[in-house]
């Protein structure tokens, strides 16, 4: 009966063996999606960046373009009134303002309309990569001038 009693224990025992052998790849398992979990999550990283990168140099290219315009406006400002219809044509007055317009902005080129003392500016660009023209407007109204 002893006998009989250890052989059962001894099964008991054995089976317990067995199943833990059954689930000896459960944690390479576990570790594997973790690892998978965890490149995911870098990739997404990696994605916000190059997006941040993009979104800050568009940013700039808009900062650029609000100074230049407002350079011009400027330029405008403590011109004669008699002068202010020469800054509409490409040359002459604004020349240097057209080539800082073209060096400073990718594929940069600008528009100006004088109508009375009302002037509208408009600075366009276009990235390399970039279907878009992207354009900034300002308009100002030069009363009080001499």
């Amino acid at each position: 009966m002893r006998h009989a009693a250890i052989r059962r224990g001894a099964k008991r025992a054995g089976m317990k063996l067995q199943g833990l052998r059954k689930q000896g790849g459960v944690m390479l398992l576990e570790a594997l999606v973790a690892i998978l979990i965890f490149s995911i999550g870098i990739i997404a990283v990696m994605g916000m960046q190059a997006v941040s990168i993009t979104q800050v140099s568009q940013s700039k290219y808009r900062a650029d373009a609000a100074y230049l315009a407002n350079q011009l406006i400027g330029l405008m400002w403590v011109a004669d009134k008699t002068q202010l219809a020469t800054f509409a044509s490409a040359g002459g007055a604004r020349a240097t303002w057209d080539a800082t317009v073209a060096s400073t902005l990718p594929q940069g080129t600008s528009n100006v309309v004088v109508v009375g003392q009302s002037v509208t500016v408009t600075v366009s660009w276009r990235m390399p990569d970039d279907v878009v023209t992207h354009r900034y407007v300002a308009v100002a109204n030069l009363n009080g001038m001499n």
